[in-house]
């Protein structure tokens, strides 16, 4: 009897031991509905979704430079403007004054074109000159007849060149088909003016620039 008892003594602290062991390192075990109404319902996105869902990385590109485009563009229009402004009341023939009213007329239309869709772009504007321009414009107020002429002129005759060049590019490229448009539109207005302005610098002696971008004699047609 004492054998007995002193057995069950021995063995009981072993017995849960083992007992509390084996409890320990046992994984538990959740109910699947359990999980299921813990955790909202998710689904993995395809590879597929995934490469829809992300941008081309030509798009993006080309997104920046339509933003790029569009903050030269306001610049260039914003120095018309004001040169315009400037030439219509010191240029010494009444040619040039009513040229540079048009500049003054036609740029304040495209300008306004540009900033609608600059805002449709969320893209901020320069609201000045950049400093090349406004080393011109300083330039030009220093000056006085026929020498104002022919600078302003001259001036014109190079930035209309490489103007209608960046207007054709842009509007053979550009992503949104807003700015297309207002591209397009403008283009054919800075093309009218280049005809105008060669005219008119040709006509003063002033060379210009022929297709392939070497300057003409002043008596090329």
């Amino acid at each position: 009897m004492k054998l007995r008892r002193l057995n069950s003594i021995v063995l009981g602290p072993a017995f849960l031991s083992s007992t509390l062991l084996l409890a320990q390192f046992a994984p538990t075990t959740i109910p699947a509905s359990q999980t299921q109404a813990n955790r909202p319902q998710q689904q993995m996105p395809s590879s597929t979704s995934i490469q829809d869902a992300a941008p081309n990385s030509g798009d993006v590109g080309q997104i920046m430079q339509d933003k790029m485009f569009l903050r030269r563009a306001a610049e260039g229009g914003i120095a018309e403007v004001e040169l315009g402004r400037l030439a219509a009341s010191k240029a010494s023939g009444d040619d040039v004054k009513a040229f540079a009213q048009k500049m003054v007329d036609d740029h304040t239309k495209i300008n306004n074109d540009i900033a609608q869709v600059a805002d449709s772009m969320s893209v901020m504007l320069p609201r000045k000159m950049n400093k090349e321009d406004k080393a011109e414009y300083d330039k030009l107020a220093r000056l006085s007849g026929n020498d104002f002429d022919i600078e302003y002129l001259t001036y014109l005759v190079m930035n209309h060149h490489k103007d209608l060049h960046a207007f054709r590019m842009e509007a053979a490229n550009p992503c949104d088909p807003n700015l297309h448009d207002a591209v397009v539109k403008a283009e054919r207005v800075i093309h009218s003016h280049k005809v105008m302005i060669d005219k008119l610098a040709r006509a003063k002696g002033i060379p210009v620039p022929v297709h392939g971008g070497n300057h003409s004699s002043p008596a090329a047609s």
